[in-house]
């Protein structure tokens, strides 16, 4: 089948799906209406509106790798909060400990008891001895950004085409034209932020070095894998360059690894014995609570402190009043030490290799130049037949209608996957029942997708 009939069929097929949302989740058609009298695009945040669907999918119950809609549809849930629920909806450790924590307070600007055990438990799991703590990876990113040019006194910040560090004013660039410029989607900013932001392509260590050089850049951040412009990962050894070349022209290695923290038990850094000088962590670290850390070492930590103690009186600019609350270091505790097990990554890295090959199998059974990219128990599908090597080729590969019409499809049926590239992820609580579901119910609108209408 050309590209051109399948574009038409996926235009089609998109076209029924959408009716056959609105048949299915009347009350989510009812609530959308409901609360678009108080809220903004009638959803708490305006990004809750981008899922492709006629109303957004309003959630009643979750638990697990299932969800209950509205409409008491269950869903298999492979998006999973896009990673916020990695470990699964409600994991039975972390609702007991906020029911317990629940009757000793929730925030008080001061350290809980449990500080010294979530201090414990993070270095455990991430390897680095050193930790401050915030509510969102956004805010650990910005931070870790203050204290490096604090650090350094310098002012210029390394980033990759395509990378997503949440909503950092520094982060959100692109390259156009070769140059470094404020996204087009960026609302709000009235500054250019390639002043003092340089973005070069993923994988290209040569752009890395040219502009390192220079000797202007306090910090280079980035994920261990492109995750938010469809997946990229590293080639081999690039990850590992970046450490050496940053040591060498005297940058901070900053190692977002929200995401990447699906690769193994502590990591991608951990796993492959990278230490990079600040890790930033966020999303899953509290079962789903708003939560995020950033770690360094010890020699980092007496930089950071002198920094500081040097600074005159008052406001850092670092740190929010609920940044470490003491409901957060509960629920950081029960996951890192009783949820996020080494076991548990053994089974959701399994059942993730086995769902690569499934939906491989699947691909390949329809003659299609597709792949499935995997970084741990992290999947995404890809419509190229060669795995992209940046933002650049990454976006090359997407197919928006294309992309619409599979999610849709597969949420008619009961499989939820990401809004945005198709992304899939494996939780504990995740079955070989569940993972067969997607396979076959993904070769049914492969199916559908090439018949003709």
């Amino acid at each position: 089948m050309n590209s051109q009939t399948l574009a038409c069929n996926a235009e089609q097929l998109l076209a029924n799906e959408r009716e056959r949302y609105q048949q299915l989740h009347p009350n989510s058609m009812a609530l959308a209406a409901s609360a678009q009298q108080h809220f903004l695009y009638g959803v708490p945040m305006h990004w809750m509106n981008d899922w492709g669907t006629p109303a957004p999918l309003f959630v009643s119950h979750a638990q697990g790798a299932h969800f209950t809609c509205a409409d008491n549809i269950d869903y298999t849930d492979f998006c999973l909060g896009d990673t916020g629920a990695m470990f699964g909806h409600c994991p039975a450790a972390v609702a007991q400990a906020i029911a317990n924590q629940a009757n000793k307070g929730y925030t008080a600007m001061l350290p809980s008891t449990l500080a010294p055990d979530v201090g414990n438990a993070l270095t455990a799991f991430f390897g680095l001895p050193y930790w401050q703590l915030a509510t969102t990876a956004t805010d650990a990113n910005r931070f870790v950004l203050r204290w490096a040019r604090a650090v350094t006194q310098r002012r210029k910040l390394l980033v990759f085409d395509g990378c997503y560090h949440g909503t950092v004013d520094d982060t959100m660039v692109d390259v156009v034209d070769e140059k470094t410029e404020n996204r087009a989607s960026l609302l709000g900013q009235v500054h250019s932020l390639g002043l003092y932001t340089v973005a070069v392509p993923f994988n290209d260590l040569d752009a890395v070095e040219q502009a390192l050089v220079s000797g202007e850049f306090a910090a280079l951040l980035t994920e261990p894998a492109l995750t938010n412009c469809g997946m990229v990962l590293p080639n081999d050894g690039f990850i590992e360059s970046l450490r050496a070349l940053c040591t060498k022209y005297g940058t901070l290695l900053i190692l977002d690894e929200t995401h990447t923290i699906s690769t193994a038990h502590g990591g991608w850094a951990k796993a492959n014995k990278v230490t990079p000088d600040f890790l930033v962590v966020g999303k899953p670290i509290a079962g789903g609570l708003p939560a995020a850390a950033y770690g360094f070492s010890a020699k980092m930590a007496a930089r950071m402190q002198s920094a500081k103690d040097a600074a005159p009186a008052g406001h850092s600019g670092i740190g929010t009043t609920l940044s470490g609350n003491m409901m957060t270091l509960a629920a950081i505790h029960a996951t890192l030490t009783q949820v996020a097990t080494e076991s548990a990554y053994q089974h959701m890295r399994n059942l993730a290799s086995t769902l690569e090959v499934a939906l491989m199998k699947t691909i390949q059974a329809h003659d299609l130049p597709w792949q499935i990219s995997r970084m741990g128990a992290r999947l995404e599908l890809q419509f190229c037949e060669k795995a992209p090597n940046n933002a650049a080729q990454a976006r090359a590969a997407q197919n928006e209608t294309l992309e619409s019409a599979i999610h849709l499809y597969l949420l008619n049926r009961g499989v939820l996957l990401t809004p945005f590239h198709n992304m899939m992820l494996v939780c504990p609580s995740t079955t070989q029942a569940d993972v067969t579901k997607l396979a076959n119910t993904f070769n049914d609108c492969l199916s559908k997708l090439k018949a003709t209408y």
